[in-house]
């Protein structure tokens, strides 16, 4: 098999900025432009690094930089090292700290900066705000980073002595294939049904004659990229901080990781600020589904949370930020309600229990999800049975499947980043004889759920490791499914029974009168996710598959969910 390869290189400089090779302590130069307002004696800067292209389509880094600069902003845009036009090697995370250290110090010495600097930008422009943030340097006076995470990429990996870990994306190994390569974008497809994958990527290699640095640091067991080489961000002092999460964002488990890291450092809390809206990891929104023509198109909801931020922490504006702004999204209406805290103070807890093992497989709407005996509108009738994974006893009525890794659960979307561009109604996949369906009742009237969501479950199998994907989705009377939430958990050497729980996330979404849930448990999402062979052999390197035959135990299986009242 041939492999093709598109290199995508640097997009034209923008005439509205000025380059400039700013360098770093160890003599490695960074390309940086700086756009400057009408006005542009000493004021306060935005400072965006990247990985994509200071000048490309893809991030639109002109236009967003006009926007910036009309409202007063110096704004600058780096190419982080080793890509594009900046000098260094190619290699994921480990440069950000001290290269974001020292480009603010560069920054806070120009005629046209007053000393305060913030930061803004998403994923991986996310990240390296947390990597300066995490040194410490004065001038750094606010953040904006969006659908991001400190472990943003991170290879998972089980901790010593644990069992569970995050089921492994097909985006962690192959993001060094493609975007960290070399210094341009290498577009290219893996065939991810031809094992093994590993051989795969030697031919790429061979294709581009050359080798990815940070692939082979990973492959095939991953060495620790030291992202935060002065010390852990949340270490540091704290700033200002106004987190945007996406309820449909891949990558919202790392932020909502940093979010409960933040809440437990008193300081880095009274700092910390939450916006939460109904978007994917591309800003889709759900209210505005499709790809918008232009930055143009969704400027206002992009920009202007950061510009408000700004004003307030960059140039002393008297205003007052509501601590968290969300979406309900399915609401018909996007406008932000605003809270104190997550999840609203008069949010509670109801729990449902999966029964009906004997249809659960074989089509919709398979076994039923039924409310757990309780009050189910008061705090009071909270009933849950998280604790932590480890041995458990299954009994009970056990509903079972078959995971095969040659003949996965099919991903609904082709680009999971993008989710709500396709939205897809997934009632088929609940069709399939390797995935559990159980749906509730349809509700006399709107539920909004607001807050997380989780599955305790004692589950069981054959196999040597066992991944558990379970989706909650939104069912409406003419049988479309959609999805609400999901989460994803593998487990090794489950053996007969083992307790496990698995953290759907969190949303803001209004489920109308009509409508129903619909829990779906399964072992795969391929291509999204990389299947687990069945072999317990390495998922890059093995050759064959065996199938697995999974178990879940419905009398031990609670599905919680956070809600407002009625």
């Amino acid at each position: 098999m041939t492999i093709e390869v598109q290199r995508i290189g640097p997009g034209p400089l923008s005439p509205d900025a000025t380059q400039y090779m700013v360098r770093m302590r160890d003599g490695v130069h960074l390309a940086t432009d700086v756009y400057l307002p009408p006005s542009p004696g000493p004021g306060p800067t935005v400072l965006t690094r990247l990985p994509y292209d200071k000048c490309g389509e893809y991030t639109f880094m002109p236009q967003i930089a006009a926007y910036f600069t009309a409202r007063g902003y110096r704004m600058v845009v780096q190419d982080v090292r080793g890509k594009f036009r900046s000098e260094g090697e190619t290699l994921l995370f480990v440069n950000e700290a001290y290269d974001g250290y020292d480009t603010l110090d560069w920054v806070i010495n120009q005629p046209w900066s007053d000393g305060a600097v913030g930061m803004w930008g998403d994923s991986y422009y996310g990240y390296t705000q947390w990597a300066a943030a995490s040194t410490g340097h004065p001038a750094l006076r606010a953040m904006v980073p969006r659908v991001t995470g400190t472990r943003l990429g991170e290879l998972p990996v089980p901790a010593p002595g644990q069992r569970t870990h995050d089921v492994e994306m097909s985006v962690h190994r192959f993001y060094p294939l493609s975007m960290f390569h070399d210094r341009d974008i290498l577009d290219w497809r893996i065939d991810w049904t031809r094992r093994p994958l590993a051989a795969q990527v030697e031919e790429f290699f061979t294709a581009v004659g050359s080798r990815s640095a940070s692939y082979d640091l990973w492959f095939p067991h991953p060495v620790s990229l030291r992202r935060f080489p002065a010390g852990s961000p949340f270490d540091a002092p704290a700033v200002p901080v106004l987190m945007t999460i996406g309820w449909w964002d891949n990558c919202a488990p790392w932020q909502w990781s940093d979010h409960r890291e933040l809440q437990r450092r008193p300081a880095w809390a009274r700092n910390e600020y939450l916006l939460l809206e109904a978007i994917d990891h591309e800003n889709t929104s759900h209210f505005d589904p499709g790809v918008p023509a232009s930055v143009q198109a969704m400027a206002g909801r992009y920009l202007d949370p950061a510009v408000e931020f700004f004003d307030v922490f960059l140039r002393g504006r008297d205003a007052d930020i509501p601590r968290v702004r969300w979406q309900l999204a399915n609401s018909g209406d996007p406008a932000l309600r605003s809270s104190p805290a997550w999840p609203p103070v008069s949010a509670y807890e109801r729990v449902w229990r999966p029964a009906g093992a004997g249809t659960a497989v074989g089509g919709p709407p398979g076994g039923t999800l039924d409310p757990v005996p309780g009050d189910p509108a008061a705090p009071s009738g909270q009933i849950a049975l998280s604790g932590p994974a480890g041995e458990a006893a299954l009994s009970g009525e056990i509903a079972t499947w078959i995971h095969d890794a040659a003949d996965p659960v099919p991903s609904p979307v082709t680009d999971p980043f993008a989710f709500l561009r396709e939205f897809p109604d997934e009632r088929d996949l609940a069709g399939r004889p390797d995935v559990l369906v159980f749906t509730a009742a349809a509700v006399p009237a709107p539920l909004d759920l607001a807050g997380p969501i989780r599955l305790d479950a004692v589950i069981g199998s054959d196999g040597p490791e066992m991944d558990l994907f379970a989706r909650l989705l939104d069912v409406a009377p003419d049988g479309t499914a959609r999805l609400i939430a999901r989460g994803q958990q593998t487990v090794l050497e489950p053996g007969n029974a083992f307790a496990v729980t698995i953290d759907l996330g969190q949303t803001g979404y209004r489920l109308p009168t009509g409508h129903a849930l619909r829990l779906t448990v399964a072992s795969s999402d391929a291509p999204e996710f990389v299947p687990a062979p069945g072999t317990g052999e390495h998922r890059w390197t093995a050759v064959k598959t065996t199938p697995n035959r999974q178990r879940l135990a419905l009398d031990q299986t609670r599905l919680t969910c956070t809600v407002l009242p009625g």
